[in-house]
């Protein structure tokens, strides 16, 4: 829109100067403007790492994917908002949930309602520390049961689990000073969103509803702050290297600090019109387009199903 308001105005003056009687010297041409500078494969990492940093989801989204993927988001923002049917009761139940969450002196009578399940949970605290190894096996099997995931990110995911893990062993999650920051959390975020109804949230376009998103990002980071979780700055600990470039495939080495622990990892990437991207991301989008290519060619095809097994 300003490369085109621009050409106008350029025009417009053309014109005018055509229009005068009075010869003038041929104005020397304008520099052609700079073409942007093209990210390193480390600074392309980076760049999603500050978007998160900022809560600025668009911008994640615009630094993760590539620019197609991005306007068919756009693109498909109002069907998505709008393909799920809601009833009375659900709008109702939001209603509610929302003005429990926002009204004066909400925080108070939060806390009063958890405080029952707090005591509760204190007197069975024996009984955490399994509760948070069950949880830790249960995920370190999904990690490794994930098709999805390279063996490099099941190894980090691994990692993080385990640092979680001891983490949250260390955490009196029943304390009521931290129950009562993360309630005020929740509750300030419920107001800075500013949504009444089921209704305002569909009617939110894609720039809104991206705003909504960072503020909703921003309380879960204050949430897991009362708690001790300082997601910020393990954003801020984000250093990257590229280590090798060959062609449009590239290697960056990323270090950062979690749960009071160091990690390290390599992330491929490959280049996509001129950007660079995370290889698994653009693997996925690819089979993603490739699906969608193929239903839109042959609507009436059925996924492949599993044959029946064989009676014994």
């Amino acid at each position: 829109m300003l490369k085109r308001t621009a050409l106008l105005l350029a025009l417009a003056a053309a014109v005018a100067a055509c229009g005068k009687k009075e010869e003038t010297a041929t104005a020397p041409a304008a520099p052609a403007p700079a073409a942007a500078p093209t990210l390193t494969p480390d600074a392309a990492v980076l760049a999603s790492v500050r978007a998160l940093r900022g809560n600025d989801i668009n911008a994640f989204l615009t630094a993760a994917l590539p620019a197609a993927e991005v306007a068919k988001i756009k693109g498909d923002w109002a069907k998505k908002m709008t393909e799920d049917p809601i009833t009375d009761e659900d709008r109702k139940k939001f209603a509610e949930q929302m003005a429990k969450l926002t009204a004066p002196g909400a925080e108070e009578k939060l806390f009063a309602e958890a405080e029952p399940q707090l005591k509760k949970l204190d007197a069975q605290a024996a009984q955490i520390p399994m509760m948070i190894a069950m949880g830790q096996g249960f995920l370190q099997s999904a990690i490794q049961q994930n098709q999805d995931l390279t063996e490099e990110q099941k190894k980090q995911s691994s990692g993080l689990v385990d640092a979680a893990a001891k983490w949250a062993s260390g955490v009196k999650f029943t304390d009521p000073a931290l129950a009562k920051a993360a309630i005020a959390a929740v509750s300030k975020t419920a107001r800075d969103l500013n949504l009444k109804s089921l209704d305002e949230v569909r009617a939110l376009n894609y720039d809104q509803g991206m705003v909504k998103a960072g503020i909703a990002l921003a309380g879960v980071k204050q949430v897991a702050g009362a708690y001790g979780l300082k997601v910020d700055e393990w954003l801020d600990s984000v250093k990257a290297e590229t280590v090798s470039t060959a062609g449009d495939a590239a290697k960056v080495k990323v270090t950062y600090s979690a749960f009071g622990q160091p990690f390290t990892t390599e992330s491929d990437l490959v280049k996509v019109d001129g950007k660079w991207y995370g290889k698994h991301a653009i693997e996925k989008w690819q089979k993603e387009q490739a699906a969608e290519a193929a239903t839109a060619a042959n609507p009436q095809a059925k996924p492949e199903t599993a044959p029946a097994p064989a009676a014994k």
